[in-house]
């Protein structure tokens, strides 16, 4: 296929899917719009991306920067009208190089790219720090043509500092504010990702997750938010947690662009060995733009999700009938042994980010102050007033503690996760009951930040998808109190193409997606 043929099956997906129509578009006109809708304005000279580029700039200056500040925003791509340039000039040249050529898209400030840009992860311990070269998903998106106008803030360390952290804040960035009321959170780590997108700052984000970490701001930020499976995409050049777990994954305002950025980014990389294992798996993301998506699919209802909100389950139940209502059969279940890896989770994570991290910072920031965990924390250390006003660092702590990963402890909990988030998890219940997908609430709604107590999730359904490496696609179902939630679609490894028709279908039927007004807060009276 070459880019001829990819530009026009993209096209073609998008007339068929549709995207965010005129009608929903919000306040931002354009700019809520998605990518179909924009690639016809430029393909007919009525916009370029240059323009496109302006206009988001101008906008994040109005809302991220001004206005209610969300601070989503965490450095601006000085090169991004020269390269936008470049793409009208491409365009005008008919070199067009996919459906996301000229597209303005954000990266999460944990992913490298080899500019003029710092990649950090939020932390001051790596502020001013330039990547040694891009992260492969980087260059696998600027190849596609895409505009990459900016980073996006994060929780310092994706969320894996502090056991009393706050999601969306880190030492470099600040706090970045939830569009669907300011004085709530956005969840993370991908919290900039989650609430540019939300906000129509650009038409595509990128977040990373290790567990959660993608769908859980997503769902919170009324998005489409795609965790893939391991391996799908390369880690090479993402500021690590855990090579067992991490991932980067699309975060966007419709199914449709989710799956066209999916293409763009996932690909095969020698230097992240594990997407070897893909070859051959990867569907046809722009195909699976299906209306019928739905009919004769069997659906597990992973009941042991349910529960913890009255409100919540009211949403996802009204989404269940949606579903059959589609013609997919439901069958009542539960993802068996989920309270048997939690422990076991923590530890891996804490031995693969001690490892990883060093080796990161080796090959990517080779002149950074520090070059390893204990550097990091004794940075943090010292200080303490800009990096530690809310909460301290136990997580590095630990991790700083653990030995390397020959250690049998390590191994033990590796293969205890593995054993029951995979084997005993997952593919059990899906072969038990012969399910293509399995469905639950994405998690609650936004909660008010909290520097005093932290953190307080209610539920969440990313813990067996992330532990066994599987796919995880959230898609917004509803609101309660005003407040954006999701339904989660999890499926067997390399099941993208499938979540992704039944996610679409399940989209198009019901269109909840609301564009956020920026209120200081929500009225209770609001269901």
């Amino acid at each position: 296929m070459d880019r001829r043929d990819f530009v026009k099956i993209g096209l073609a997906a998008g007339a068929v899917a549709g995207g965010v129509s005129a009608k929903t578009l919000g306040t931002g006109g354009i700019l809520d719009a998605g990518v179909w809708e924009q690639q016809q304005m430029m393909e007919a000279g009525k916009l370029t991306s240059h323009s496109l580029t302006s206009q988001y700039l101008a906008r994040i200056k109005t809302i991220d920067k001004s206005g209610p500040r969300l601070n989503s925003i965490i450095e601006i791509n000085p090169e991004a009208l020269k390269i936008a340039l470049e793409m009208d000039r491409e365009r005008n040249l008919k070199r067009v190089r996919g459906p996301l050529h000229g597209i303005p898209v954000l990266l999460k400030d944990n992913i490298a790219t080899g500019d003029r840009m710092s990649t950090t992860a939020g932390s001051l311990a790596l502020a001013g720090v330039r990547a040694a070269r891009d992260a492969h998903v980087t260059a696998q998106l600027r190849a596609a043509g895409a505009v990459i106008i900016g980073k996006t803030n994060l929780s310092e360390w994706a969320n894996m500092r502090s056991t009393n952290s706050v999601s969306g804040w880190s030492g470099r960035g600040g706090l970045t504010l939830n569009p669907y009321s300011l004085d709530r959170n956005c969840s993370g780590s991908s919290s900039g990702s989650g609430a540019a997108i939300a906000a129509g700052l650009a038409t595509l984000a990128v977040g990373t997750e290790t567990d959660g970490s993608i769908v859980s701001p997503a769902s919170i930020c009324g998005l489409v938010g795609i965790k893939p499976t391991l391996g799908l995409v390369s880690r090479s050049g993402i500021i690590p947690i855990a090579h067992s777990q991490d991932t980067a994954g699309p975060m966007a305002r419709s199914v449709a662009d989710a799956a066209l950025m999916l293409s763009a980014m996932a690909g095969v990389d020698p230097k992240d060995p594990v997407t070897s294992e893909s070859v051959g798996k990867v569907g046809d993301y722009r195909a699976a733009l299906d209306k019928g998506g739905l009919k004769g699919v069997r659906i597990g209802v992973a009941r042991n999700f349910f529960g913890h909100l009255p409100e919540l389950d009211a949403v996802i139940e009204k989404a269940l009938l949606d579903l059959k209502a589609q013609g997919a059969v439901l069958v009542d279940t539960e993802v068996p042994n989920v309270g048997k890896y939690g422990d076991s989770e923590t530890e891996v994570l804490l031995y693969e980010f001690k490892t990883d991290l060093e080796a990161y910072l080796k090959e990517y920031a080779p002149n950074a102050p520090v070059s390893n965990m204990a550097d990091v924390i004794a940075f943090n250390q010292k200080h303490q007033q800009q990096e530690m006003p809310y909460f301290g660092q136990e997580y590095l702590e630990q991790a700083q503690a653990k030995g390397n990963l020959e250690s049998p402890a390590y191994k033990e909990a590796l293969a205890n996760n593995r054993r029951y988030a995979r084997a005993e998890g997952i593919d059990q219940v899906m072969k038990q009951h012969q399910l293509d997908a399995l469905v639950a609430p994405t998690g609650g709604p936004a909660w008010l930040t909290d520097f005093i107590n932290g953190d307080h999730f209610v539920g969440g359904f990313s813990s067996p998808a992330a532990v066994a490496g599987y796919p995880h696609i959230t898609v917004p179902a509803g609101h309660v109190h005003g407040l954006p939630v999701g339904l989660s679609f999890v499926g067997a490894a390399y099941s993208e193409a499938a979540l992704i028709r039944m996610a679409y279908a399940y989209e198009q039927a019901t269109l909840h997606r609301r564009a956020p007004q920026f209120p200081p807060s929500v009225s209770l009276a609001v269901r």
